[in-house]
């Protein structure tokens, strides 16, 4: 007999009502979500709640494992709990931690490491790194905001999706992102109202760099003569480059050919600059990813004698700050444009002693030249797959050192368990850095020795 579809009425065809607990919580998720236990010890996640509290929530989602509710009501606030920065937490679902202290985010995320490394990896660092911290609003540089004209509403919204539903949340300006995007959402969105197409623009792809505020306009069907015309006088007025693409990335092209200069980022304790283009992944939070560079190189205490290879390069983030320490470096990506980004950045910066390759590190490597070769430092830096295929065959670098940097702590406690338990290295150090902070994202670090026989 064929199963009835699920319903959201009862019997008497009105709609149910979502069932009401109260639960004390007893854990955070990785996720941010309170983790509370209901009907018999079923695993409930509940937005909106904290570890030690009493909440009373609603049942939003029930699963066969676990089901999702949302906290109504906080009968014994954690200390840990602080008032959210932006009127839209809750609502929109860019953020999941606001409601928690800082320095509590700061623990949650190394317990989230801590708990993957032992669980999936079955290793545990000799000893943890203090936490990294930079700036903690207005920190983010990269974004891709949602669009939708929402013609009940009689607008455009701009911004994140909302959290618990798959509809862009009506924000009127963002606390993370970088005040030259974040506090203009409105003003976006009436722009594009403006425009012909309202219903054919997608997304916004944004790059705040230090010479130029960039916004790629993903639009579906044609802009007209007038349209560009009231891009072009919004970007006067506020100070923003427009890009448009009308397909794939390879279709990006300014708005205004003569405006088309390379947008640049800057690491200063290396005096070094890189140039990318604004649909190129560069790291989120960019007084972050300062540290983070002195904290890799910190770490690895190079003495200028050392053979580098530096895979999952990207623009030469590590590759060009390694070169200045190093005696040789050689960086490998698997995006030929990025490759191509990377020499043009080492040549500008002047650095001879660097060569780049490309190939995807996610199939076999033996066959390329650079794979044949050892050294002495490995540095991964992966996205959130992570490098397992390289960590399988990681012998043929006979490198004694290697340096991971990782935005998935699930994926790194994997692949440690391959250098510690199967390939003969120790997990030195590990420690998180807060890339994305408010969010539940954990970005993280961990160096490996190998083992000396």
């Amino acid at each position: 007999m064929p199963r009835k579809p699920a319903t959201n009425r009862a019997s008497d065809g009105a709609p149910r009502q979502p069932k009401v607990f109260t639960e004390v919580i007893e854990d955070l998720s990785h996720d941010g979500r309170g983790v509370a236990r209901i009907e018999g010890g079923k695993t409930v996640f509940v937005s909106g709640a904290l570890p030690g509290e009493t909440v009373t929530f609603v049942r939003r989602k029930k699963h066969r494992r676990f089901d999702e509710g949302e906290a109504t009501e906080i009968e014994n606030p954690s200390p840990d709990r602080v008032e959210p920065e932006c009127p839209h937490f809750g609502v929109c679902g860019g953020c999941s931690l606001q409601h928690l202290a800082p320095a509590a985010q700061i623990d949650a995320k190394q317990k989230v490491l801590a708990d993957n490394f032992e669980r999936l990896g079955k290793v545990d660092p000799e000893s943890w790194l203090e936490p990294l911290i930079a700036d903690q609003w207005g920190y983010r540089r990269r974004a891709r905001l949602g669009v939708k004209w929402v013609k009940k509403k009689g607008k455009v919204l701009v911004g994140f999706r909302e959290r618990h539903a798959p509809f862009i949340a009506e924000l009127e300006s963002c606390k993370v992102i970088a005040p030259e995007i974040g506090e203009k959402l409105t003003d976006f969105g009436e722009l594009i109202g403006a425009l012909s197409i309202p219903d054919r623009i997608p997304q916004l792809e944004v790059s705040v760099a230090e010479n130029a505020t960039a916004v790629v306009v993903r639009h579906l069907d044609p802009l007209t003569e007038d349209d560009l015309s009231k891009l072009a006088d919004f970007g006067r007025e506020h100070g923003i480059r427009f890009y448009l693409q009308s397909k794939g990335p390879d279709t990006i092209v300014p708005l205004e050919p003569d405006a088309d200069t390379p947008l640049r980022y800057s690491i200063p304790a290396e005096s070094l600059a890189f140039e990318f283009l604004p649909s190129d992944f560069i790291q989120v939070n960019a007084s972050l990813n300062n540290a983070m560079v002195a904290h890799a190189l910190g770490l690895l205490e190079l003495q200028g004698t050392e053979s580098v290879l530096d895979l999952f390069c990207g623009l030469g983030n590590f590759t060009l700050p390694l070169a200045r320490h190093a005696a040789t470096v050689t960086g490998v990506e698997g995006d030929d444009g990025l490759v191509n980004r990377a020499r043009d950045n080492a040549r500008a910066n002047g650095l001879g002693n660097v060569d780049f390759h490309v190939a995807n590190l996610f199939e076999p490597i033996e066959d390329f030249e650079w794979a044949r070769r050892q050294y002495d430092v490995l540095v991964l830096d992966p996205p959130r797959a992570g490098a397992e295929a390289v960590c399988h065959s990681v012998e043929r670098f006979a490198a004694d050192t290697i340096l991971y940097v990782s935005c998935h702590p699930g994926s790194l406690a994997r692949d440690a368990g391959i250098l510690v338990n199967e390939k003969g290295y120790r997990l030195v150090k590990a420690g998180v850095m807060d890339m994305f902070p408010h969010t539940a994202h954990v970005e993280s670090i961990a160096l490996f020795r190998r083992e000396v026989a």
